[in-house]
């Protein structure tokens, strides 16, 4: 009984195949660049936005696309 159930745990457990290094690297690479092509389409979208004025700035985006909103010299 105790070897059958040793035999099972064996047959049940996945196989893995060990990757090369340049394997790796160049799945980073992709991953990477996938990563940062997302991130500039949401940049780009959001700068869209911002332009169409359909989105609320935050503090950063409202000092860079309307700084007189901070000017103090009137006070």
């Amino acid at each position: 009984m105790g070897a059958e159930g040793e035999q099972k745990q064996e047959k049940e457990q996945p196989r893995t195949n060990p990757i090369t290094e340049s394997q790796f690297l160049a799945w980073k690479r992709h991953k990477d660049a996938d990563a940062s092509a997302k991130k500039a389409e949401a940049a780009r979208k959001r700068a869209e936005d911002i332009a169409a004025g359909t989105v609320q700035m935050n503090g950063r985006e409202l000092f860079l696309h309307e700084p007189w909103v901070f000017d103090n010299s009137q006070y």
